[in-house]
This record gives structure tokens, C-alpha cells and sequence, in this order.
């Protein structure tokens, strides 16, 4: 009985880990979006050479270096978040909004008591939250399957399987097990290892929902000083905080009524992940003269210790001549606890400050997304990151902004462009391939030391989703275009 125990416990471990686990989720949480103040997120964040913002804490924390007062800084933000999916012809939009606080800082001032021209000027402490990603969304699409189902995969799932294995939960208790307890694939009466499905001719309507809440932010603690007001060094540990949750809805209906018995299926899944990380940022500023400033910055990886938590149900429809026969099966749980590292970033900027009134600064950042890496005490996930050194490449950010100011009114505007993560032999079709083009515009006003700060911007992405895929066989996928419009607005007070 002891070992009939340990076997099943270990097939089961084993099971949920793949049922959660993926290169998606490391790339999930290796993509970093920068946040902060409504003034950086209106100059496209372009504020590696600049400093003097509480974002740099995040991005070169040397510039904490440049403050000369006192500052706290408060950013709520509002998310209206649009996709538009085609997935076999059909055409389907959806939306959702989000409230969030994108910053909140505190930075502390102390001049050096008789510097000198040539020596340490001040030094700067700070502390506070930038928020690094917003994984609010909502994505549907729907269109008229004539070729596979998902229960192709499941077929191929189970082949080879007892029977008894699918049915008690031992085998593929996330998937090919909950579609033989249902009913919706069944054994062969010549060899009971072989499966079928109950779509004999295809043609069935095929939906899904993913809707996904969650975010990722850092507690930042940056130290940093002014040597001659030339050189400008900082640092910053990062306590990163991330939770994702989603939960998406697949069914498939015999809309017409062309497929003998079965009326519908539905399979849910919910996927809840949590982490802790932590990480150092180093950078330093380069005043060339008092037209040129240069900024270098290195992000160690983050370190993050992972959490998840998922569920998996299905319920099958067949018509009977006594009426509707619904099967519903129970529904299997799993958690996993597991640690992942994300890529190391290289930052380089330059600004040119235009006299009193303007500015303009751009920043190049490197990041190689397929040195994520996941593990745990097992080290099991040998596969899956294989998978990640294949699938992703190293990606180029640029991000370019300006500043204007007319007495006591700035102008602002930026651009960013993130590079796709694919390499090139993985890059998805139609030109979803991830990266994402930024267009911000903003203004702020100052009064004394109260500042008010107003940021919009526009940002466009597309992705490719397959619902499932099959071995020898090709699975269409839906294209979806995403279209984010971000409110900010940053009240901040300088004394």
C-alpha cells in the first residue's frame, strides 16, 4: 500500500508541474515595462541620462545623484485595456479597465557639509514603489473549427494510458484524464491503450475567454551621490513582488447539430502564481558638459522564489432521448513551488540638455530573454528550459523622449519600441510577435515646490494564442491585437 502511495504521488507531482509551468510563464514575468512618475512614463521612460525623477530608481538609480531637495511622489493610474482577435475568420472584440497605483517615493536630500568644487557634493537616499507590469487583460475569440479539436489532444495524450490510470486521476489529471471521465474520449475495443473522441466529423464551434488579473512592482531602496557634479553614482535593491491570476474558459459546441450525441464541452482552469524576488541595480551619469550627459546601468537578474496554485474542471453535454445528460467529473487541484531568474539588462543613455528649456534623451537596453531560467530542488526542468534558450532571443528597447518647458508649464512627449522575444525559427505568424511600439504625450505644472504631472499613453502589441496543438498536424491559432490606453497622473512635492 506504502508504495502503491509513493508512486502515485510522484506521477502526480509531475503532472501538475507540467500542467503549470511553462517558457510562457518565464517570459510572463522576464518582460519588464517600466512605470513610475507620470513625467518618465510621458518621456517614454527615456531616463537613464536624466535623473532627478524617482523612476531612475528602477532604471539608473544614479540618478537619484541629481536631486537637490527633498521629494515625495504619489502616481495613481488607470488602464484601459482593448483586444481584437481573428481566429478562423471570425472577428470578436473585448476590454477591461483597471485602476492602480503605478508609484509612490520618498527621496531624502543631504549636502555635504564644506564640499568643495572638486569633491562629494550630496548624498541621496531613497525609497518607495514602481510598479514594472500590468498583466490585466481580457482576451476572446471563436470561430468554426472544420479540421481538429481539442480532443485530438487529448487522444494523443492518452495514448499508450490504462484506462484505470485516466479514470482514477493518476494520468494526466489536468487534461486527458477529466476528458476520459467525462466521457469525451473513450478506449478502443481493439486495444484499450488507443483512444477516440466523440467528434466523428469536425465543424464544431470553438470559444475561449482568458482573462487575467495581477501586476509586478518593486520596493525600491536606492543610495546615491554627487561627486563634482560630474560624475553621479547609484544603487538600488529591488524587492520585486509579482501575482498573476487567470482564468480561462474552452468550449466546444455542436452548434448545428451535426455531430451525433454531443451537445457541448467546457473545460476551466484557473491559475494562481505569486513571487518574491530580489535583485541590484547599479548605473552611473556622466555630465560631458552642460549640453551632454551619458548613463550606464546594469540589472543584476531577479531572484524570485515562485508559488502556484491551479485548478481544472470540465463539464460534457450528450443529448439522450430521456433529454440532456451533463457530466461533470471532480475537480482537480494542484500547487507547485518552484524558482525562477530572469534576464540580466544592460542600459545605456544619452541626454542633451538644451539650455533652460528643454530636453532630449534616449536609452538602448539589452535583454536576453532566453537566459530566464526555472528550477526547483528537483531540477527538473530540463526540458523547459531547453525550450526557453530555442524559443527566445536577445531583444533590443529604445525609448526616446523630450521635455519643454515655458514658464512653469511642461511640455512633454516620447516613443518606445520593444523588440520581439522570439527568435527567429519561432516567430509567430502575421506579425504577433510581442513586440510592442509606445506613443506618450504629457504635461506637468509647478508651483513652489507642488508639482502636478498628467501622462497619456498609447500602446500597441499583437500575440498569437493556439488553444492547443497536435503532433503532426497543424493547429490554427488566433491572432490578437492588443491596444492599451494608460492614465497617469503624478502629484509630487519637493522641500
Amino acid at each position: 500500500m506504502r508504495k502503491t502511495i509513493v508512486i502515485l504521488a510522484i506521477g502526480l507531482v509531475c503532472s501538475l508541474r507540467l500542467a503549470a509551468q511553462t517558457d510562457v510563464d518565464a517570459l510572463r514575468y522576464s518582460q519588464w515595462m517600466p512605470g513610475g512618475t507620470a513625467r518618465s512614463m510621458a518621456m517614454g521612460n527615456a531616463f537613464g541620462a536624466l535623473g532627478g525623477d524617482f523612476s531612475c530608481l528602477s532604471m539608473n538609480p544614479a540618478g537619484i545623484g541629481l536631486y537637490r531637495r527633498n521629494e515625495f511622489t504619489f502616481t495613481p493610474s488607470i488602464l484601459d485595456m482593448r483586444t481584437s482577435s481573428n481566429y478562423l475568420g471570425t472577428s470578436l472584440d473585448a476590454s477591461k479597465y483597471n485602476f492602480n497605483i503605478s508609484n509612490i517615493g520618498y527621496v531624502s536630500n543631504h549636502p555635504v557639509f564644506g564640499a568643495t568644487e572638486n569633491g562629494w557634493q550630496n548624498w541621496d537616499f531613497g525609497i518607495g514603489y514602481n510598479r514594472t507590469a500590468n498583466f490585466n487583460s481580457n482576451i476572446t475569440f471563436t470561430g468554426i473549427n472544420n479540421n481538429n479539436s481539442l480532443l485530438d489532444f487529448f487522444v494523443q495524450q492518452a495514448s499508450g494510458s490504462a484506462p484505470g490510470d485516466l479514470g482514477n486521476g493518476t494520468a494526466f489529471p489536468f487534461d486527458a484524464g477529466l476528458a476520459y471521465q467525462s466521457y469525451l474520449i473513450n478506449p478502443l475495443a481493439s486495444d484499450s491503450s488507443q483512444y477516440s473522441h466523440v467528434l466523428p466529423n469536425h465543424g464544431e464551434m470553438q470559444t475561449m475567454n482568458i482573462n487575467s488579473t495581477g501586476s509586478m512592482g518593486e520596493m525600491v531602496i536606492s543610495l546615491g551621490g554627487n561627486y563634482g557634479n560630474k560624475l553621479y553614482f547609484g544603487a538600488t535593491v529591488g524587492i520585486d513582488f509579482l501575482n498573476y491570476k487567470e482564468n480561462s474558459t474552452y468550449s466546444e459546441t455542436n452548434r448545428n447539430d451535426t455531430i451525433p450525441s454531443l451537445n457541448n464541452f467546457m473545460l476551466n482552469r484557473t491559475l494562481n502564481t505569486s513571487g518574491t524576488g530580489i535583485n541590484l541595480k547599479l548605473g552611473m551619469i556622466y555630465r560631458a558638459n552642460d549640453f551632454i550627459r551619458l548613463g550606464l546601468a546594469v540589472h543584476t537578474p531577479t531572484f524570485y522564489s515562485m508559488h502556484d496554485d491551479y485548478t481544472a474542471s470540465i463539464s460534457s453535454t450528450f443529448d439522450s432521448a430521456n433529454g440532456s445528460v451533463i457530466i461533470t467529473p471532480p475537480t482537480a487541484t494542484g500547487s507547485f513551488d518552484y524558482n525562477l531568474t530572469t534576464p540580466l539588462r544592460v542600459i545605456g543613455s544619452i541626454a542633451f540638455i538644451l539650455g533652460q528649456h528643454g530636453v532630449i534623451s534616449g536609452d538602448y537596453e539589452f535583454v536576453d530573454y532566453s537566459s530566464a531560467l526555472l528550477d526547483d530542488n528537483a531540477n527538473d526542468f530540463g526540458t523547459v528550459n531547453q525550450t526557453i534558450q530555442n524559443k527566445y532571443t536577445a531583444a533590443s528597447n529604445i525609448r526616446v523622449g523630450t521635455e519643454w518647458r515655458f514658464s512653469g508649464i511642461s511640455l512633454r512627449a516620447g516613443y518606445a519600441l520593444y523588440g520581439s522575444p522570439y527568435s527567429s525559427q519561432y516567430t509567430p505568424p502575421n506579425g504577433a510577435d510581442l513586440s510592442m511600439t509606445n506613443y506618450s504625450v504629457g504635461l506637468g505644472v509647478k508651483d513652489m515646490g507642488l508639482s502636478l504631472d498628467f501622462g497619456y499613453i498609447y500602446s500597441v502589441a499583437k500575440q498569437y494564442y493556439q488553444p492547443y496543438s497536435l503532433t503532426g498536424e497543424t493547429v490554427d491559432g488566433a491572432t490578437i491585437k492588443s491596444t492599451n490606453n494608460i492614465f497617469v497622473m503624478t502629484i509630487g512635492y519637493r522641500f
